[in-house]
């Protein structure tokens, strides 16, 4: 029998972190199943799910807290039935595009979560606008709205934000 782990990850940027902790799952008998690693504001981010044979988990475990001693936080959770009723519904992707101000996340957010939507991606970033130069504020959202809610619904409560945050939000194809 297999366990599958899900992990956070984070420390000081450095090379070889990837191939640390590639080389303890594959030592652990495990498999690398999925990731998402960052480099932000200079410090190395990332959560993965890796699958390891149930008698591995707590020398996997105990390699992965060896590196502490390198500066590397590693926090693993056994992942969870995730066939769920959040699970249900449709997916929809929203991408949004403004000049920076505090906030935006958070309204949006709310007017998602005001709809019942779960958030499953956030991607973010700030960069200068192509002729102004000032800071432009993007976002690509994957949600899932539950069954039995509209697509034009999660629309309406985003566009009475959308003018207050002077941000463009499309629902791209």
């Amino acid at each position: 029998m297999h366990t599958q782990l899900v992990m956070t990850v984070i420390g000081d940027d450095r090379r070889g972190i990837v191939d640390s902790l590639a080389s303890i799952v594959k030592h652990s008998g495990g498999n690398w199943l999925d990731s998402r690693m960052a480099l932000l504001g200079g410090k190395f981010a990332g959560i993965l799910r890796v699958s390891c044979p149930d008698e591995a988990v707590d020398s996997l475990r105990t390699a992965l807290k060896a590196l502490d001693k390198e500066g590397l936080e590693v926090h693993v959770e056994e992942n969870r039935d995730t066939d769920t009723a959040i699970d249900a519904g449709e997916s929809i992707f929203m991408e949004v595009v403004g000049q920076d101000r505090p906030g935006i996340v958070s309204q949006i957010s709310s007017a998602i979560a005001s709809q019942g939507g779960n958030v499953e991606k956030l991607d973010t970033g700030c960069e200068s606008a192509p002729m102004s130069g000032e800071l432009l504020f993007t976002a690509r959202i994957k949600l899932r709205l539950p069954e039995g809610t509209s697509l034009d619904s999660l629309q309406d409560a985003i566009e009475k934000i959308a003018a207050d945050l002077m941000v463009d939000i499309t629902f791209p194809e």
